[in-house]
């Protein structure tokens, strides 16, 4: 069968948009109408521009392709399948099961070819940024005037939805600011979202929005003309900005009830539909998953197409390292994730005596990593200052420069999202940085970390009510707890300077998942203990800081603490052994990694013997009760903080090295349990039930 070209392309499309429809009826679930409106972009750029090659899709140097409108999942799935990723139709056909590879919303690591875990509107946006920021930043570091090894663009599909969340709006003016310019934006201005027309509560210029950002924008009337979508991606492609093309889609396209309606958004069209939606195609309305033969041939051209593109670039690297040997093996570590040779000997130490803000220790040890792990690459949200963060010597990374400080100004979400593209890409170890109480900014692109098992490094400075004079906004009460219910992200609280560095240690080396570390503005004394037990005890989540004097078979009292309320545990801890109290101090810096330990090693801590303790921490106290058991107390803030010094607040809220105690004894002797709410009542909020503070006697 010859089919004409214009007639193969409609052919082709329509492929895309019976396979969507197919998969979405058949699972009785899913979003339909947008894969419909968006297949004539998507197979633009799929088949005409986009550098990719389906049997290797890890190749380091393919363009990026986002799906920002992750709704619209079944378009990307049906693309993989169709250009010969392992993506089969059987894949196709189980969307949205259990077990299968076509999940409701694309998943990094489950489907091949996925780049990015999307769904979350306004995520894929925010990882396109970062993405393009890795391409610049790896380029400079790697690209040599005689090797262009490093040159690649990121494209992504975005909606009306994504344009609406702020996340997007924060990443695309930091993009504008940087003028990233292998970056693409296809926009479906189809009109629709999940409630109703758009108008409804959305009616500014967007592309105007996107001019005032500093990008270059163009539009395209007919979101059916090929031709006119393959030049504007031509023409971004010859600006030097990042750019951003509006297409005027039709959601639905080709249904003939539904289409423009809201109606095909967010569920199945029905089998009545999908026959009617069919026939308007030239589709036989009783064949599911069917793909014509002739628009398989179109599509699967990317095989050998893009087995040519690696051949010719391996065959460019292979020159490549026989010019540049320690150069080209460097790139291939930092592709490849792995660590050099004796990193860790780079990692500080700190001596009793040497009394640091865990903040000050955290600069202190990126600036010993920066030069032995090159790929260390990040910033903070306009507070560098305060979150001690910059790679001295470093340069920023700007229009100018491609250094390695970003400057992500006060854009926490889109942080969060950009330092995930900068995972999704490879080569580097992103880390970003911001008080610990605004991580519910950017909390969104935090959870998708986990989901996505990025390792991202969160630095979360002023980690307590012991920051001080900023008061009850900039205090984080809750959020270690919080951030502790997320799956997959470690959230270390270290205890001083030696916990600091073993919690950087521990994020450097997990490559499965996001290590967050809450660190102090005040200064922390330096323990005894931690120069010769931190490395392996944060490693392991928790360990044993001062055994009781009895040892481990003669314990009266656990006192178990994370962060700054270390130092209090173990003063407290001198005071009660003088009253005759055998007690131990366990630190449990990180919750996450404490619960990976097999049982035999956490009762070696916290033996079920033991089961008089005290658990101190200045936060809720929710959660901590799995380790203070029935038998224990936990000191803690079930409220907001109080502006003032900071050893005022913790003064007036009992984290003393003599409230601790006093507890302590109280537990031992009464069979004191439960909640200790603070000593000042003043700021206890009515209404709480927290009851009377218990005073020392």
């Amino acid at each position: 069968m010859t089919v004409a070209p214009d007639a193969l392309d409609l052919l082709a499309i329509n492929t895309i948009r019976t396979l969507s429809i197919d998969a979405v009826q058949k699972a009785n679930s899913g979003h339909p109408g947008a894969p419909m409106g968006m297949a004539p972009m998507a197979y633009t750029l799929w088949t005409r521009f986009l550098r990719h090659a389906p049997t290797m899709p890890d190749w380091p140097n393919r363009d990026r392709f986002v799906l920002s409108a992750g709704h619209a999942s079944m378009l990307l799935y049906s693309l993989l399948h169709l250009t010969g990723y392992d993506v089969s139709l059987k894949d196709i056909e189980s969307f949205r099961q259990w077990g299968s590879r076509t999940p409701g919303h694309p998943e990094r690591g489950l489907t091949p070819g996925v780049e990015a875990t999307t769904g979350p509107l306004g995520q894929g946006v925010a990882n396109a940024v970062g993405m393009a920021i890795a391409e610049r930043r790896l380029a400079h570091e790697f690209n040599r005037p005689d090797h262009d090894i490093i040159d690649h663009w990121t494209y992504a599909i975005c909606s009306d939805g994504d344009m609406q969340e702020g996340i997007a709006s924060e990443a695309a003016s930091l993009a504008g600011h940087l003028q990233l310019r292998k970056l693409v934006l296809l926009y479906d201005d189809n009109g629709i979202q999940l409630d109703g027309p758009t108008a409804m509560a959305f009616s500014e210029n967007v592309v105007a929005r996107f001019d005032a950002y500093g990008w270059d924008t163009r539009r395209v009337a007919d979101g059916n003309d090929v031709g006119a979508i393959g030049l504007a991606i031509q023409q971004a492609q010859e600006d030097g900005r990042p750019s951003l093309i509006a297409v005027r889609t039709h959601i639905g396209y080709g249904s003939p009830h539904k289409q423009d309606s809201q109606k095909a958004h967010g569920s199945p069209l029905g089998e009545d539909e999908v026959r009617l939606t069919k026939e308007a195609y030239g589709w036989d309305p009783d064949r599911h998953f069917y793909i014509p033969d002739e628009a398989l041939d179109v599509f699967r051209r990317a095989i050998p197409e893009g087995e040519a593109l690696v051949e010719a670039w391996d065959a460019e690297f292979e020159r490549y390292a026989g010019d540049h040997p320690d150069v080209a093996a460097e790139l291939r570590r930092r592709l490849a994730g792995r660590l050099p040779d004796g990193w860790d000997r780079a990692l500080p130490s700190y001596a009793v005596g040497e009394d640091f803000a865990t903040r000050q220790v955290s600069q202190a040890t990126i600036n010993a990593l920066a030069p032995v792990l090159p790929g260390l690459f990040g910033g903070a949200a306009d507070l560098s200052e305060s979150n001690l963060t910059d790679i001295k010597g470093g340069g920023d990374f700007s229009t100018d420069e491609p250094g390695r400080n970003l400057r992500f100004g006060v854009r926490e979400h889109a942080m969060g999202g950009i330092a995930n593209g900068i995972a999704y890409h490879g080569g580097f170890h992103p880390y970003c940085a911001t008080f610990l109480n605004f991580s519910d900014y950017m909390r969104g692109s935090v959870r998708l970390a986990a989901l996505a098992g990025l390792p991202v490094t969160y630095v979360w400075t002023h980690d307590s009510v012991g920051l001080g004079e900023d008061g009850p906004t900039h205090q984080p009460v809750e959020q270690p707890m919080a951030l502790r219910a997320i799956p997959n992200l470690w959230y270390v609280r270290p205890g001083d300077a030696n916990e600091a560095v073993a919690a950087w240690a521990l994020a450097i080396e997990r490559r499965d998942g996001p290590v967050a570390l809450g660190l102090t503005r005040q200064k922390l004394a330096t323990l005894p203990e931690t120069s010769a037990a931190a490395r392996e005890g944060v490693r392991r989540g928790g360990y044993i800081l001062r055994e009781s004097s009895g040892g481990p078979g003669a314990i009266d009292l656990v006192l178990v603490a994370s962060g700054s309320e270390l130092g209090l545990a173990a003063a407290a801890r001198e005071a009660l052994e003088a009253d005759g109290i055998r007690t131990r101090v366990v630190s449990l810096p990180c919750f996450a990694a404490f619960e990976r330990q097999d049982e035999a090693y956490r009762q070696s801590i916290l033996p079920p013997a033991a089961g008089r303790r005290v658990t101190i921490e200045a936060g809720v106290t929710i959660g901590w009760d799995r380790y203070a058991g029935d038998d224990g107390a936990m000191i803690g803030i079930d409220h907001f903080g109080a502006s003032a010094p900071g050893a005022t607040v913790f003064e007036h809220f009992g984290f003393t090295a003599e409230h601790v105690a006093e507890v302590g004894r109280r537990v031992v002797r009464e069979g004191l349990h439960g909640r200790i709410p603070t000593l000042d009542p003043g700021h206890q909020p009515a209404g709480l039930g927290l009851g009377p503070p218990i005073r020392p006697d």
